[in-house]
Protein backbone atom coordinates (compact mmCIF):
# COMPACT_ATOMS: atom_id res chain seq x y z
CA UNK A 1 0.00 0.00 0.00
CA UNK A 2 1.41 3.12 -0.93
CA UNK A 3 1.73 6.26 1.43
CA UNK A 4 -1.25 8.34 -0.02
CA UNK A 5 -3.39 5.33 0.16
CA UNK A 6 -2.02 4.61 3.64
CA UNK A 7 -3.22 7.50 4.94
CA UNK A 8 -6.68 7.50 3.44
CA UNK A 9 -7.02 3.95 5.18
CA UNK A 10 -6.17 5.87 7.97
CA UNK A 11 -8.34 9.16 7.62
CA UNK A 12 -11.22 6.31 6.83
CA UNK A 13 -10.87 4.23 10.12
CA UNK A 14 -10.92 7.40 12.20
CA UNK A 15 -14.42 8.73 10.81
CA UNK A 16 -15.87 5.25 10.07
CA UNK A 17 -14.69 3.24 13.30
CA UNK A 18 -16.59 4.71 15.76
CA UNK A 19 -19.97 4.64 14.17
CA UNK A 20 -19.34 1.02 12.82
CA UNK A 21 -18.46 -0.39 16.75
CA UNK A 22 -21.97 1.67 18.18
CA UNK A 23 -23.83 0.24 15.56
CA UNK A 24 -22.62 -3.66 15.63
CA UNK A 25 -22.63 -2.82 19.64
CA UNK A 26 -26.14 -2.24 19.14
CA UNK A 27 -26.95 -4.85 17.14
CA UNK A 28 -24.95 -7.67 18.15
CA UNK A 29 -23.97 -6.95 22.30
CA UNK A 30 -20.96 -5.16 23.45
CA UNK A 31 -18.62 -8.52 22.87
CA UNK A 32 -19.66 -10.22 19.36
CA UNK A 33 -19.59 -6.29 18.73
CA UNK A 34 -16.25 -5.65 19.35
CA UNK A 35 -15.01 -8.39 17.60
CA UNK A 36 -17.04 -7.99 14.60
CA UNK A 37 -15.62 -4.24 14.02
CA UNK A 38 -12.64 -5.45 14.32
CA UNK A 39 -12.86 -8.18 11.92
CA UNK A 40 -14.75 -6.00 9.60
CA UNK A 41 -11.80 -3.05 9.67
CA UNK A 42 -9.37 -5.80 9.77
CA UNK A 43 -11.07 -6.74 6.16
CA UNK A 44 -11.22 -3.24 4.84
CA UNK A 45 -7.32 -3.64 5.09
CA UNK A 46 -7.24 -5.74 3.34
CA UNK A 47 -9.47 -4.84 0.47
CA UNK A 48 -8.74 -1.66 0.61
CA UNK A 49 -8.61 -0.86 -3.23
CA UNK A 50 -11.85 -2.48 -3.83
CA UNK A 51 -13.73 -0.81 -0.84
CA UNK A 52 -12.32 2.96 -1.53
CA UNK A 53 -15.01 2.36 -4.60
CA UNK A 54 -17.82 1.61 -2.62
CA UNK A 55 -20.76 3.77 -3.09
CA UNK A 56 -21.08 3.49 0.99
CA UNK A 57 -18.37 2.38 2.31
CA UNK A 58 -18.85 2.64 6.11
CA UNK A 59 -22.27 0.74 5.41
CA UNK A 60 -21.03 -1.72 3.25
CA UNK A 61 -18.42 -2.03 6.34
CA UNK A 62 -21.67 -3.07 8.21
CA UNK A 63 -22.57 -5.67 6.44
CA UNK A 64 -19.22 -7.07 6.38
CA UNK A 65 -19.25 -6.89 10.51
CA UNK A 66 -22.86 -8.25 10.65
CA UNK A 67 -21.50 -11.12 8.43
CA UNK A 68 -18.51 -11.63 10.74
CA UNK A 69 -20.80 -11.87 14.11
CA UNK A 70 -22.29 -14.98 12.42
CA UNK A 71 -19.27 -16.98 13.33
CA UNK A 72 -20.13 -15.68 17.82
CA UNK A 73 -22.08 -17.09 19.32
CA UNK A 74 -24.53 -14.60 20.30
CA UNK A 75 -24.61 -13.89 24.10
CA UNK A 76 -27.68 -14.57 25.99
CA UNK A 77 -27.46 -11.23 27.69
CA UNK A 78 -26.45 -8.61 24.92
CA UNK A 79 -26.03 -5.47 27.42
CA UNK A 80 -25.28 -6.30 31.10
CA UNK A 81 -27.38 -4.94 33.93
CA UNK A 82 -26.07 -1.98 35.16
CA UNK A 83 -25.60 -1.34 38.78
CA UNK A 84 -27.70 1.45 39.67
CA UNK A 85 -24.50 2.96 42.47
CA UNK A 86 -22.43 3.07 39.39
CA UNK A 87 -25.35 4.84 37.03
CA UNK A 88 -28.11 5.96 39.28
CA UNK A 89 -29.79 7.74 36.54
CA UNK A 90 -29.91 4.62 34.13
CA UNK A 91 -33.62 3.22 34.46
CA UNK A 92 -32.12 -0.61 35.84
CA UNK A 93 -35.00 -2.06 33.21
CA UNK A 94 -33.25 -0.51 30.34
CA UNK A 95 -31.27 -2.91 29.37
CA UNK A 96 -33.52 -5.47 29.48
CA UNK A 97 -35.92 -3.58 27.16
CA UNK A 98 -32.92 -3.09 24.68
CA UNK A 99 -32.46 -6.59 24.66
CA UNK A 100 -35.58 -7.88 23.85
CA UNK A 101 -35.79 -5.22 20.71
CA UNK A 102 -35.23 -6.46 17.54
CA UNK A 103 -31.68 -5.55 15.89
CA UNK A 104 -33.15 -2.65 13.74
CA UNK A 105 -34.64 -1.17 16.10
CA UNK A 106 -32.01 -1.41 18.64
CA UNK A 107 -29.41 -0.23 16.64
CA UNK A 108 -31.85 2.44 15.52
CA UNK A 109 -32.74 3.69 18.71
CA UNK A 110 -29.26 3.32 20.39
CA UNK A 111 -27.40 5.03 17.56
CA UNK A 112 -29.88 7.97 17.54
CA UNK A 113 -31.45 8.37 21.28
CA UNK A 114 -28.23 6.92 22.81
CA UNK A 115 -25.72 8.18 20.35
CA UNK A 116 -26.81 11.62 19.03
CA UNK A 117 -26.56 10.22 15.73
CA UNK A 118 -29.08 11.99 13.05
CA UNK A 119 -31.35 9.54 11.14
CA UNK A 120 -30.00 9.95 7.71
CA UNK A 121 -26.58 8.82 9.58
CA UNK A 122 -27.96 6.13 10.18
CA UNK A 123 -29.79 5.14 7.33
CA UNK A 124 -26.37 5.71 5.66
CA UNK A 125 -24.55 3.20 7.72
CA UNK A 126 -27.39 0.48 7.46
CA UNK A 127 -27.40 1.15 4.37
CA UNK A 128 -31.42 1.75 4.42
CA UNK A 129 -34.22 4.47 3.72
CA UNK A 130 -34.03 7.03 6.53
CA UNK A 131 -37.95 6.54 6.63
CA UNK A 132 -36.84 3.02 7.67
CA UNK A 133 -34.43 4.15 10.41
CA UNK A 134 -36.97 6.34 11.73
CA UNK A 135 -39.95 3.53 11.58
CA UNK A 136 -37.55 1.22 13.73
CA UNK A 137 -36.33 3.93 16.13
CA UNK A 138 -40.44 4.95 16.80
CA UNK A 139 -41.23 1.35 17.14
CA UNK A 140 -38.26 0.65 19.24
CA UNK A 141 -39.07 3.07 21.77
CA UNK A 142 -42.86 2.60 21.87
CA UNK A 143 -41.66 -0.85 23.01
CA UNK A 144 -39.38 0.28 25.51
CA UNK A 145 -42.04 2.42 26.95
CA UNK A 146 -44.16 -0.38 27.33
CA UNK A 147 -41.63 -2.94 28.32
CA UNK A 148 -40.93 -0.02 31.54
CA UNK A 149 -44.16 1.25 31.49
CA UNK A 150 -44.02 4.73 30.84
CA UNK A 151 -47.31 6.21 29.19
CA UNK A 152 -46.00 9.79 27.88
CA UNK A 153 -42.62 10.88 26.20
CA UNK A 154 -41.48 13.50 28.57
CA UNK A 155 -39.22 15.34 26.39
CA UNK A 156 -41.57 16.48 24.35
Amino acid sequence: MEADDHRAFTRFVKETEPRLSYALAAAYGLEVGAEATADALAWAWEHWESLQGKHNPAGYLYRVGQSKARRYHRPRVLFPAIPVAEAPSVEPGLTAALGSLSKNQRVAVVLIHGMAFSEREVADLLGISRWSVRTHADRGLRRIREALGVSADVNR
